[in-house]
């Protein structure tokens, strides 16, 4: 992945929207549980993509990327419950979930393609 990896980018970008909305149910809505939980998984995808720039293998690649997919799913699963319990309103969740929709998109791609290439080669 280069530096200019829109995966890379979208998720780097997308882990500062959830360290700031971490701050901002810590600080405005006094919730304590729920934001520890989406900070974890949220800012672990693009841990998780960084990681797999340096696999030691396709296969370590895609196991990275998998993760990282899960990851996402993941936050997606606190961000829908943030707002089910008005944490955050419909139009906050929304605005966060287009980007995290984006980030799975290209992970499901990118899986996928590589899968296709490593089966190819066999």
């Amino acid at each position: 992945m280069s530096d200019n990896s829109p995966l890379k980018n979208k998720s780097f970008a997308f882990a500062i929207r959830i360290v700031n909305l971490y701050k901002y149910l810590c600080l405005n809505k006094q919730e304590y549980v729920l934001s520890k939980q989406i900070l974890r998984c949220g800012t672990s995808i693009g841990a998780l993509v960084r990681e797999a720039e340096q696999a030691e293998s396709k296969a370590d690649f895609i196991h990275k990327l998998a993760i990282s997919l899960k990851e996402a799913n993941e936050t997606e699963y606190w961000i829908l419950l943030l707002c089910e319990t008005d944490y955050l309103t419909p139009k906050e969740s929304e605005s966060i979930l287009n980007d995290l929709k984006e980030i799975l998109k290209l992970l499901t791609t990118i899986i996928k393609n590589t899968k296709q290439k490593l089966n190819s080669k066999i």
